[in-house]
């Protein structure tokens, strides 16, 4: 009996992941920046805890591995994408065509989600780092990013789109990224990551929300330094 209520935690805590995920798209359609960035962190903390009950109560399956996927591709790929879109909406443009259809540019970020994601499943070299950026990690720049007021900044959407494109490349590079999963404490076989977070620790404490975007370029800037290693 035990055994078949453990084995559901961690497909549970995926859902719990999918729902913050179809509360940041909500969020994220009436361009509310804060709230849409509050539920993709959740997620995240959600995506972070299923993956280790999976591990501690060797409860994997086929299902899970698929749900996780969809989970993100909602939480990380879907939301910050549609929260591109509607912010980018908002500011004025030279004309109407450009009104109408530079917005759009915001949904490459799901497309190159669902990619990263599929080669993620199928890519046997990335058990314990990653290469290209991870969706959870792209999804907290994009929402980072938007917690500035760009509305007031002069050339603001040819600011956005090229950070856009360039993450959204990132997801799906070869580059190497090291992973946060800890397996064990010891600062020998952790030093990037521990280095990673004391770092990041400082950047949110001065920065707070808005330092988001700049925890995960240090991330991107640490994992091309160390190349990847863990």
């Amino acid at each position: 009996m035990a055994n078949r209520i453990t084995r559901h935690i961690p497909n549970t805590i995926t859902c719990c992941n999918l729902l913050c995920g179809c509360m940041a798209v909500i969020a994220a359609f009436h361009s509310d920046a804060w709230h849409t960035l509050l539920w993709v962190v959740a997620g995240s903390i959600f995506d972070f805890c299923d993956g280790m009950a999976s591990r501690l109560l060797k409860a994997y399956s086929p299902i899970g591995k698929e749900l996780d996927s969809l989970a993100d591709l909602i939480t990380f790929g879907l939301a910050p994408s549609i929260l591109c879109v509607m912010t980018l909406r908002r500011f004025n443009y030279a004309n109407d065509t450009i009104a109408t259809f530079f917005p759009y540019i915001g949904l490459i970020i799901v497309v190159c989600a669902a990619l990263r994601l599929a080669k993620f499943n199928t890519d046997e070299r990335q058990t314990s780092s990653f290469l290209g950026l991870a969706v959870p990690a792209n999804a907290l720049f994009v929402c980072g990013l938007f917690q500035f007021n760009l509305i007031d900044l002069p050339g603001a959407p040819g600011f956005i789109a090229p950070f856009v494109i360039f993450f959204s490349w990132l997801m799906t590079s070869e580059i190497p990224m090291f992973s946060l999963k800890f397996k064990s404490l010891r600062w020998a076989d952790n030093k990037v990551r521990f280095i990673f977070l004391i770092v990041s620790v400082v950047i949110l404490a001065l920065l707070r929300e808005k330092g988001l975007s700049a925890v995960i370029g240090w991330y991107i800037i640490l994992s091309i330094l160390t190349k990847g290693q863990h």
